[in-house]
């Protein structure tokens, strides 16, 4: 996620680290190059290509716009709901903190360990990556075997609320916990395993392909056939005006790529290793652990 600071409008207006002008910088030069070669034809009268109806191409604008509203606005829901259910973790991470008080005191740090490994191990499926958990070997209470099944099972995040269940529901048994103070403790794992389901849900149910290639490709199509269209009109101005314009529409194409997918390692998506930090340092100091460095961001952008 870009972290920047947004008072200077000036620097603003030229930045292009975290901008997504980089990405669309092939095809804007191009179309750019299109309309000036065209310029140069038409002004030293070489070649006079015919323009493309004025009516015919705004009705195709107006079309594409509204589609292309619905499709940004779609994938900024996509992303917001990713942040609202990483925000929904972090809290229930410090409602668990505080309530696990109530456990005895050589198994409150186990429970509190195995959630935090529960939010890297969610991190990684959801980045497909495998960064290591070496730090909790020793920590979360599991036999050899089980944490060695961690890294072949199906859903290691579901494993570990598993572990975390079957503990609670040994304590009711064993008469540690009271029906009440086990019901309060179950309705936090419960909340950790619908967080879960709906990080899921986002990232195993992406826009339709058809949709995303379809509205791609117009908005490639719709940029390439402005020159032509614009050229009459606005004759040395085209590859200025024609530029910005491309500019706005294929942004908005690569913008609404990046939020689609929130959990990534782009630019804009969200900041999961700093709010996995961020919650690691918390639960750590309320054990009185010593704490890992925040994260900090790197020119700009918070990963």
């Amino acid at each position: 996620m870009i972290i920047r600071d947004k008072s200077n409008s000036f620097a603003l207006l030229f930045a292009w680290s975290g901008t997504i002008l980089p990405k669309v910088m092939p095809a804007l030069m191009m179309v750019v190059f299109i309309s000036t070669v065209l310029v140069y034809l038409s002004s030293h009268h070489y070649v006079q290509a015919p323009a493309v109806p004025a009516i015919g191409f705004t009705i195709f604008g107006v079309i594409l716009s509204i589609f292309l509203s619905f499709r940004n606005t779609a994938s900024y829901e996509r992303w917001w709901e990713g942040r609202k259910l990483w925000g929904q973790l972090i809290a229930t991470s410090r409602h668990l903190a505080r309530d696990s008080y109530v456990l005895p005191p050589a198994e409150r740090p186990v429970l509190m360990y195995r959630v935090m490994l529960f939010r890297n191990l969610l991190k990684n499926r959801l980045r497909t990556q495998n960064e290591p958990i070496d730090f909790y070997h020793n920590k979360v209470n599991l036999s050899p075997a089980d944490y060695q099944a961690l890294f072949g099972h199906i859903n290691a995040a579901q494993f570990i609320l598993e572990q975390i269940q079957k503990d609670l529901v040994k304590a009711l048994h064993s008469g540690e916990l009271s029906d009440i103070v086990y019901h309060g403790l179950n309705k936090h794992i419960i909340s950790l395993g619908d967080i879960q389901a709906g990080c899921d849900r986002i990232l195993t149910t992406p826009l339709p392909f058809s949709y995303s290639v379809l509205l791609h490709r117009t908005v490639y199509c719709f940029c390439f056939i402005l020159p032509f269209s614009l050229e009459a009109n606005l004759g040395i101005w085209t590859p200025i005006l024609v530029g910005l314009i491309a500019y706005l529409f294929l942004g908005l194409d690569a913008l609404s790529e990046q939020l689609e997918e929130p959990f990534g390692l782009q630019d804009n998506d969200l900041p999961l290793s700093a709010m996995v930090r961020l919650i690691e340092r918390e639960m750590l100091s309320a054990l009185g652990e010593e704490l890992p460095p925040a994260i900090q961001a790197i020119k700009g952008n918070l990963t």
